[in-house]
């Protein structure tokens, strides 16, 4: 139906005059349909995402036995969605896309495929809303990047022939930025994002479909929600001349440590690769679904969930500090769910890990008020500058999400600073480690392709 109307309007707009006007004009309607779609979308998938953050919370602090049932329910069956209809669709998604940005071109058409699917958005947000229910620490920004590429992707593809043609690179990047646009209700950070994490070209060759697809993702999702901040509006005025010392130590520690978790998160999955039983996968999960149980009920519930509560808390808060058990929980509990192989973003469970790191240090410190907030916020950066090797977006997200102009030098400092120490642990980012496994994977499947044709070929002569 879609490619009917493209069609009548392409008949429409063959009869005026001005061809460069028609030109960028044609051009420019698929990024606007795209993101308009987008928009609709991460708003339909936040709603939910929420729903099933809450009902494990609730579930975790009224009735927590209950969890023991649930959890593993709920993480065995978004593993086996994955596993049974979108292999693809399992992790944050954000290594597919840029596997895909690299792959996109005639030749590879139907590898993307494979990374970039309506079925792949289904399973994304079912598996995804699975892993929230049981009480899996995940975020859903991740996954709604890849449900932006993948929904930019197919409207590329349904454009009818003589549609003037559009950069298929372009488009999925320009879908990435939109996807996080519209998540966290941050333009800036995910025109940064598409320029430090995915762009392999010069923005002047797609600065103005990013610039207008951002902002059309990012009013759609405002103009159903409203205007908002994901987190609001800390208070960081009055700081200390000694702050920036304490910013430095606390990007030094958050950013090895988000380089270590993602270490772990590596090594935990080379394993999972190596298991030479498929049913042993099934076990992981449900073992790793009643470790996370065991731990909410007995020891402490900030294991599952985004974190996005307890980053309030710290910020907002009489009591800045959440103690040396919140950054173990809030690292242990992204480690946990993301190696499942469920739909699982982690990016929000990376800024509370800082988050908790920061506030951690800064009771060690006996740092409070706008103080402590700082340190909290500069933790977020860091942390997650040791995950995904990428300063400038870590710094303009977290600066975004609580307005706070004041400090982004603050920000940008810890950001550098992170950057600095992840990169002498680790070269590649976590997305890093796992795009290269995907392309990896493809070009064997096109060996053994060649191989197979070869043979085909030597058997008919």
């Amino acid at each position: 139906m879609f490619k009917k109307i493209l069609s009548k309007l392409w008949i429409v707009l063959d009869r005026v005059n001005n061809d460069k006007f028609k030109q960028n004009l044609l051009q420019a309607l698929p990024f606007w349909v795209a993101s308009l779609i987008t928009g609709l979308i991460a708003v339909f998938y936040a709603k939910l995402f929420a729903w099933a953050e809450h009902f494990a919370i609730e579930l975790a602090t009224e009735t927590g036995w209950m969890m023991f049932i649930v959890t593993p329910i709920c993480f065995v069956t978004a593993f086996w969605l994955v596993k049974k209809f979108a292999p693809n669709a399992r992790g944050s998604g954000i290594p597919q896309v840029m596997a895909a940005i690299e792959l996109a071109n005639p030749k590879n058409t139907h590898h993307v495929d494979t990374l970039l699917s309506f079925k792949t958005i289904v399973v994304k947000v079912l598996s995804s809303i699975l892993m929230a229910l049981g009480g899996g620490a995940i975020g859903r920004e991740g996954p709604t990047i890849h449900i932006a590429g993948s929904i930019f992707w197919k409207i590329n593809q349904i454009l009818p022939k003589t549609w003037p043609k559009i950069s298929k690179k372009n488009m999925i990047m320009t879908g990435a930025a939109a996807g996080l646009a519209a998540a966290f209700n941050t333009p800036l950070g995910g025109i940064v994002f598409a320029i430090e994490e995915l762009a392999k070209t010069h923005i002047n060759y797609f600065k103005t479909a990013i610039f207008t697809s951002v902002l059309l993702a990012g009013l759609t999702a405002q103009g159903i929600l409203g205007p908002y901040l994901y987190l609001g509006y800390p208070k960081v005025s009055d700081l200390s001349i000694y702050i920036f010392l304490f910013v430095i130590i606390a990007a030094i520690v958050s950013g090895f440590l988000g380089t270590m978790m993602s270490r772990f998160i590596l090594k935990i999955l080379k394993w999972k690769s190596e298991l030479k039983v498929p049913k042993y996968e099934y076990y992981y999960v449900f073992i790793v679904a009643i470790v996370v149980a065991s731990v909410a009920f007995f020891v402490n519930p900030s294991v599952m969930g985004s974190g996005k509560e307890d980053m309030s808390a710290m910020l907002f808060g009489d009591n800045k500090y959440g103690g040396w058990q919140l950054p173990i929980m809030r690292i242990m509990g992204p480690v946990l769910s993301f190696t499942t192989g469920s739909a699982a973003g982690i990016f929000a469970p990376s800024l509370t890990a800082g988050a908790a790191v920061g506030s951690f240090l800064a009771e060690l410190f006996s740092l409070a008020g706008s103080n402590a907030n700082l340190l909290i916020l500069s933790g977020m950066v860091a942390f997650l500058t040791g995950v995904t090797k990428s300063p400038f977006t870590s710094a303009i997200l977290v600066l975004e999400m609580t307005d706070r102009h004041s400090v982004i030098f603050h920000l940008l400092l810890a950001g550098m600073v992170a950057s600095v120490v992840s990169g002498i642990l680790e070269r590649k980012s976590l997305y890093g480690h796992l795009e290269h496994q995907y392309l990896v994977a493809f070009e064997e499947q096109e060996r053994r392709r060649r191989k197979r044709r070869n043979k085909s070929k030597d058997a008919e002569s």
